[in-house]
């Protein structure tokens, strides 16, 4: 396979990952490629088992056929340290107990929120500070982005898991990551889990807004 090749079909599965489920057709538009090429990339993707399709019906019309990442797709963006973390949760655990392991995720939990607010907490706009956050989870391996809701909110989108493994392990480290959020953005805002990939959905997402008199700050 050419070099050429190789960079198309991992823009696509780039795109695969970032945008969920998507037609040949909008992959074409989306990547500048013909519709052809599309299709001709993505069943030589099917063939080494990393994209699957099925047909969904919109409408009336004909079923449209949409790509998915498998989970050897989902595999190529990776877990960093997969077997390294997931050992060291386990001996944590086994040496200083459920409530040692809890404890070391509150202190990751106060650094992070320390080192997010030296940055974060600087921005003026409630989406300035969400780009602000977005970089940072960017640059930790979440591939991060903002999207602008109806009214002031707003979602922010983490399209991979660079430690799910581990949180799947210990739930705990999801928690703190809810937490953190909560505590660098303010009292004055919400925010909610939308989307979890721990839950089987194909990212995390978290809707955010300002709160208003009576609202809770989110679940």
């Amino acid at each position: 396979m050419s070099q050429g090749q190789d960079r198309s079909q991992d823009r696509i599965l780039f795109h695969l990952k970032t945008r969920g489920a998507q037609t040949a057709a909008d992959i074409a538009a989306r990547l500048e490629m013909t519709p052809p090429g599309a299709r001709q990339h993505l069943l030589k993707l099917e063939a080494a088992g990393l994209v699957e399709s099925a047909d969904e019906r919109e409408g009336r019309g004909r079923p449209r056929k949409y790509w998915r990442l498998t989970q050897n797709g989902h595999a190529r963006f990776p877990d960093r340290h997969c077997d390294l973390t997931l050992d060291l949760v386990r001996s944590m655990r086994d040496v200083f107990g459920e409530a040692g392991l809890q404890k070391l995720i509150a202190h990751r939990e106060r650094a992070s929120i320390a080192d997010y607010r030296r940055i974060v907490g600087a921005r003026g706009s409630l989406g300035e500070k969400l780009v602000a956050l977005a970089q940072i989870r960017n640059r930790e391996g979440y591939m991060a982005s903002v999207a602008s809701e109806v009214g002031d909110s707003f979602l922010l989108i983490e399209n991979h898991c660079p430690i799910c493994a581990a949180a799947a392990a210990c739930r705990g480290l999801c928690r703190s990551e809810l937490a953190v959020f909560r505590a660098v953005l303010g009292t004055d805002v919400t925010v909610e889990r939308t989307d979890h990939i721990l839950a089987g959905a194909r990212r995390c997402a978290y809707r955010i807004g300002r709160r208003r008199a009576g609202q809770s700050r989110g679940a």
